[in-house]
């Protein structure tokens, strides 16, 4: 068969390997795929042509912005592709101007030809590019979504110019391990960056007990993460009768004191993102994506289908950059919503969930937690978090958690939470058994607990009674991954497989250094976890 595309980037790859046909496992198409190459070798152009200065904010954003876009489920839509790209050909020409039409081409705007990384002969430096490259798209999505409220950093922006420039040289397997560790040092910085940005705009998380039944009448679902996006729609629904209820990543909205003042934010349905297509079927409701999360929408739905900021779907409606959310709302009113109160129900049969355990809201229970640990009364915390998707192995993290000792805690993040957020594991130490810290930025809160707690302890991170055991799914966990190595975080269990994008090289460099080892069962991984 020919080869019509090369993605390997999210767990789902096909055949562990790669997607290389028609369209790939996400549902994107070759020609998609083949934009998006297109768009970050531009991007890596353009990082070589601000090389001898002269970009400023507006380069800034259109880096982020590109980044963002090639993440996995976030643009599906060619035109949209196609117009990043032309903005980062005329940002090369306005930092370059005449060098395009050169005849004695110099290489400082020279785009990066994608084919090159993915036919790489030298399988280590293949797999260090792909992953700095699949880091640096995760962190976009944090800058970006900080960025919205008004926040950036120079020494993150600078980063990017300076690893995508990276990617189109000839560097070797030494070269490219620190620039590896170096992005998840630049993308903690990121996470504290959002994490200020999300607190300062609308406080510090506080613990929420989340409804999935919905009201009766008319109502707005909106999924993602942008929580900036979400206070738009909020302000501009009140008084209007209709209701907002979050999907996916957004829970943890419920949790924030400014989100939360709104009376027409009532609650949650549904789960994870890999499930929409059979949640939103018979929904009467129009569906806002804010970033990466949307699925091809089926026709039962398609029409209720609403974009925003880099999310694109052909056909779907795109509200721009001034965020008039009327259509959906207007939409809303006319649909009407449900005659009788509705009630969603989480993948194990809950209709209720909490969220809002940040690292203020843990910390503030840190002596009782030491005080915990010291009597035995906590004999392990583990931390059970990343990126939920569709493959049937991932029943290893409902089980795992099932299985956890009472007298551990389990801290949660991010959509894989959703396999056994709404189960009821009681109390250890007067503290609810699971907590949920949020979305998956919300690694920063984690690792600043983990941070606290060592040193009250008096001891280094390794030597807590804390395991991670994460999951992944797309470019975010990597850069996240790479934050924790970047902090020397060992015995890290992963799953529901490798990346494709590991050599075995590269795999066995994170075996030797840092302990990293695959899912096994979770009666044999508990028993390691807790023996050693």
């Amino acid at each position: 068969m020919d080869t019509k595309m090369f993605c390997f980037q999210c767990e789902q790859t096909a055949g562990c390997a790669g997607c290389t046909g028609s369209a790939g496992v996400c549902g994107k198409t070759a020609a998609t795929a083949q934009l998006q190459d297109a768009l970050t070798g531009a991007l890596c152009g353009l990082a070589r042509a601000a090389m001898d200065g002269g970009a400023d904010s507006d380069t800034d954003r259109l880096i982020i912005e590109g980044l963002f876009a090639t993440l996995t489920n976030v643009s599906f839509d060619d035109r949209a592709l196609e117009q990043l790209l032309a903005r980062a050909e005329r940002e090369k020409e306005r930092l370059q101007p005449g060098c395009a039409g050169c005849a004695a081409p110099c290489g400082k705007v020279e785009n990066y030809d994608l084919a090159a990384l993915w036919g790489e002969p030298d399988e280590d430096v293949r797999s260090l590019k792909s992953l700095i490259l699949f880091g640096l798209r995760g962190m976009a999505a944090y800058a970006h979504h900080a960025l919205a409220l008004g926040h950036s950093d120079e020494q993150v922006n600078t980063f990017f110019y300076r690893a995508l420039y990276a990617l189109g040289e000839d560097l070797t397997v030494p070269q490219l391990l620190p620039l590896a560790l170096q992005l998840g040092e630049v993308n903690l910085r990121c996470m504290g960056l959002l994490d200020g940005a999300n607190t300062g705009a609308y406080g510090a998380p506080v613990p929420t007990e989340v409804t999935m039944t919905v009201q009766p009448g008319p109502f707005i679902v909106i999924s993602g993460h942008d929580l900036h996006d979400l206070k738009l729609l909020l302000e501009q629904t009140v008084g209007t009768g209709v209701s907002v209820y979050t999907h996916g990543e957004m829970l943890p909205a419920h949790a924030y004191p400014a989100l939360h003042a709104y009376p027409q934010l009532k609650g949650h349905l549904g789960t994870a993102w890999q499930n929409q297509q059979r949640e939103f079927a018979d929904l009467p409701a129009p569906i806002l994506f804010t970033t990466n999360c949307i699925m091809p929408p089926k026709p039962s739905y398609a029409d209720r289908v609403f974009t925003t900021g880099v999310v694109s779907f052909a056909g779907a409606a795109h509200i721009g950059p001034e965020r008039d959310f009327t259509p959906l709302i207007a939409q809303a009113k006319q649909l009407g919503g449900y005659a009788q109160p509705h009630t969603f129900t989480g993948m194990n049969g809950g209709s209720k969930l909490t969220t809002g355990f940040g690292r203020d809201a843990v910390l503030a229970h840190a002596d009782e937690v030491l005080a915990a640990i010291s009597r035995g009364d906590i004999r392990h915390i583990f931390l059970v978090g990343g990126c939920d998707g569709a493959r049937p192995g991932r029943s290893y993290y409902t089980e795992f958690v099932q299985q956890t000792p009472p007298d551990t805690l389990v801290l949660t993040l991010a959509c894989g939470k959703f396999r056994f957020n709404d189960l009821d594991l009681g109390q250890v130490a007067g503290l609810p058994r699971i907590m949920d810290m949020g979305q998956c930025n919300d690694a920063y809160s984690a690792i600043q607990v983990a941070l606290a707690l060592a040193e009250a302890l008096g001891c280094g991170v390794n030597d807590l009674p804390l395991s991670m055991v994460l999951s992944w799914y797309e470019q975010k966990a990597v850069c996240i991954l790479l934050t924790l190595l970047h902090l020397g975080v060992q015995n890290i269990r992963l799953g529901p497989t490798l990346p494709a994008f590991l050599s075995p090289g590269i795999l066995q460099y994170l075996v030797k250094h840092y302990h990293i080892a695959p899912i096994t069962t979770p009666q044999q991984d508990l028993q390691a976890l807790l023996g050693r």
